[in-house]
């Protein structure tokens, strides 16, 4: 195991008091942090391991044979996982997202799927299901996915030159094997986001080839700007190419008009093509940062809550759920966890107050 790992696992799990049961009084229903903003997302993450090693998430040299992987038996199992989504989606929860690391390496994971589908919110509407994959299992797995009840999926995809991309996977995966998953997915009936991470002096130059790609295919490309999430991945600012710039490489080939968000809270901006054929987004937490919007949550593999992709510290869950507290009890956990929370990171990047010492890794938190 990585020295250089050793500090994040021991900085990240901060212990939830259970609530007395005089003390109860669920949060039922929405609720907002100390900043007004509501709990909306949930992202939802099923495994730390991963079958790429891509340099700004798991490089190699880190999340190498030495390091070691959480044994099955510190995962939340797919009943703790739904029994906790039930109690988020109480709260106002209306959209989750599993990820990972690779979500469909987490064996039946599609009745994992199915499980949450069934979920319904206070009003009996239905949760907005999806999840993020880097679609090298998507050809696999799209069929019995929707199948269980997923409605969109978005892939993980850094570049259509596949030396470029081989490089960045770290492991050799082709590109026409992710491309493969995407057109399985649309078979399927599944609507098709694509993400890729742009990072100056590797893929920038891809920028162009993606956008007039997914164009063409009429799936929505968002491009991300490269961000210091965990401490592992050797993050620099002259590495980050800005949102402004890739809309105007964009604009200057295929004209760009902007969009209203699709819903309170939407992390990408939105482009749509002059010509009416589709659109992009940008997401620019470095440059432009969006956390007074921000509403997700993010629940790791083994039970911890975090309430910011950079986060150094998670709310232990799981030890409430397996000391047999009740659902009135996690709730007023949760209602007090979000109740307290003030992250705004990206805002306060490379002030004090920013600290990047112990930040939690993706691969274990989920994108």
């Amino acid at each position: 195991m990585s020295e250089r790992f050793v500090p994040l696992l021991d900085a990240r799990v901060r212990s939830v008091a259970l609530p007395p049961s005089a003390q109860i009084r669920p949060a039922l229903g929405h609720i907002a942090d100390r900043l007004q903003r509501p709990l909306r997302d949930l992202r939802i993450s099923v495994t730390d391991r991963c079958n790429f090693r891509c340099t700004y998430c798991m490089p190699k040299e880190v999340f190498n044979r030495e390091h070691r992987f959480l044994p099955h038996s510190e995962l939340l199992s797919f009943e703790e996982i739904t029994r906790l989504a039930h109690v988020f989606v109480a709260h106002g929860v209306e959209k989750i997202r599993i990820t990972g690391g690779e979500p469909l390496l987490r064996k039946d994971v599609t009745h994992l799927i199915g499980m949450l589908a069934e979920l319904s919110t206070p009003d009996g509407g239905s949760v907005d299901l999806a999840l993020t994959t880097n679609a090298s299992l998507l050809r696999r797995h799209a069929a019995g996915l929707v199948r269980a009840g997923l409605k969109r999926v978005t892939v993980s995809l850094d570049a259509l030159d596949d030396d470029v991309f081989r490089r960045m996977n770290d492991v050799g995966f082709p590109v026409a094997d992710v491309l493969d998953g995407i057109d399985a997915a649309a078979a399927a009936g599944l609507p098709v986001k694509v993400n890729m991470v742009v990072q100056r002096g590797t893929n920038e130059q891809q920028i162009l080839p993606m956008a007039r790609f997914f164009k063409e295919r009429a799936h929505v490309l968002r491009m991300i700007e490269y961000m210091d999430v965990g401490t592992t991945n050797g993050w620099r600012l002259d590495q980050v190419v800005p949102a402004s710039e890739i809309v105007a490489r964009i604009d200057s080939e295929m004209p760009l008009e902007p969009m209203e968000p699709n819903y309170p809270g939407e992390v990408a901006r939105r482009w749509r093509y002059r010509d009416g054929r589709g659109e992009i987004g940008v997401v620019a937490s470095v440059t432009q940062a969006f956390c007074r919007s921000c509403t997700r949550a993010r629940l790791s593999i083994d039970g911890r809550l975090y309430l910011c992709l950079f986060a150094s510290q998670g709310h232990d869950l799981r030890s409430l759920l397996r000391s047999g507290a009740s659902d009135a009890q996690l709730s007023t956990a949760i209602g007090q966890i979000w109740g307290a929370r003030a992250d705004r990171y990206s805002e306060l990047r490379g002030q004090a107050q920013a600290d990047a010492s112990a930040k939690v890794e993706m691969s274990y938190i989920g994108g």
